[in-house]
């Protein structure tokens, strides 16, 4: 990894604070970003979740999906999570957190936002930052493409209505408009994007000009994120300098839910097992978040000044450290899997 990507949390902390300052000293600016938007999309929040995107989408082999029934376990265990766990833990946890353990420490008003928050978190598992813990924890790199291959594939069907249904539980308006136009833009479009590019590519030289396309490309999607950061920390940069202790409240159920899931994702690997290069990839996919679609689709149904914003922002703090720290776990506990391996072997 280069010194830019090794020192990621340090840019994405130092962006958070330019954001913070930038959101409290010039108002004017950051208001003027928030009014362009169309349907509902902020405009320039949809083109650096793009620069962040599509470089991912070209790099997903959509081919890679007739291997999803080889070795199935890993790929059962991310999708059980991912879909069928996650969701729903999330959701339980922000409705206990906010209708009762926090609800004296809160605005009531705002709890059905935090909980909105969460559960759009909750139903975007990871899809880009993957391919860095995977490579991090030295997981096998063709599974974890076939895993995030398939999981984008299931993405785009259920995203929307297991948003739906969970907003619907927590007695909240669902706007299907928006989140249909939320889930054809951050996810199919750029998904038919990288495809097309990738099959071009593939013509032209084969997999390593997909390689080397990608390589030009990716600083695109690490400046990408920065900004979005320092746009996302600006439009709330207010609310976080007024109500810093909000910002722990809002903190707890994710960190908690982000442990939560992969000790279930890596004990489950564990009790099955399945090899370490692919236990620790399947873990971590199940607990890292799609945050640039949360994100876009928070302020698409809720506005850049809600409470729900507020919380995916809230995930994008605490994604980087928390994913860190589960790498270095995983990699402490690779000697462990490797041993039981040995010992197993025929």
């Amino acid at each position: 990894m280069s010194v830019f990507e090794r020192y990621l949390t340090l840019w994405v902390f130092l962006c958070i604070a330019a954001g913070i300052v930038l959101g409290n000293l010039a108002p004017g600016l950051i208001g003027a970003m928030a009014a362009l938007e169309y349907a509902s999309v902020n405009l320039v929040v949809a083109v650096l979740i793009w620069a962040m995107v599509y470089p991912m989408m070209v790099a997903v082999d959509l081919g890679a999906l007739k291997d999803v029934g080889k070795r199935p376990k890993g790929l059962i265990i991310t999708l059980t999570v991912n879909w069928l766990i996650k969701p729903f833990t999330m959701a339980a946890l922000g409705v206990l957190f906010f209708n009762y353990v926090f609800a004296d420490l809160i605005d009531p008003a705002d709890a059905g936002q935090y909980i909105a928050g969460l559960i759009l978190l909750g139903a975007a598992p990871c899809t880009a930052m993957v391919f860095v813990w995977s490579q991090l924890t030295k997981g096998d790199p063709n599974y974890t493409l076939v895993q995030v291959s398939l999981n984008d594939v299931i993405m785009v069907f259920a995203f929307a209505p297991i948003v739906a249904l969970l907003l619907g539980l927590t007695d909240l308006t669902v706007p299907w408009e928006t989140l249909v136009l939320s889930v054809v833009l951050y996810i199919v479009l750029p998904l038919i994007a990288g495809a097309w590019t990738r099959a071009r590519l593939i013509r032209a030289g084969g997999v390593a000009a997909v390689t080397a396309f990608t390589a030009r490309i990716k600083p695109a999607s690490v400046v990408g994120l920065l900004l979005t950061v320092i746009l996302l920390f600006g439009f709330q940069g207010h609310v976080i300098t007024e109500n810093p202790f909000l910002i722990v409240l809002l903190a707890t159920p994710i960190l908690i839910q982000s442990y939560g899931i992969f000790a279930i994702a890596y004990g489950w690997a564990w009790a099955w097992r399945v090899p370490h290069n692919v236990a620790a990839p399947c873990a971590l996919i199940g607990t890292s978040n799609f945050f640039e679609l949360a994100v876009a689709v928070a302020i698409g149904l809720f506005g850049l000044n809600s409470g729900a914003a507020l919380v995916t922002v809230v995930g994008v703090l605490v994604e980087v450290p928390v994913m860190l720290s589960l790498v270095w776990f995983a990699n402490r506990t690779r000697a462990r899997f490797a041993a039981r391996e040995a010992l197993t072997a025929p």
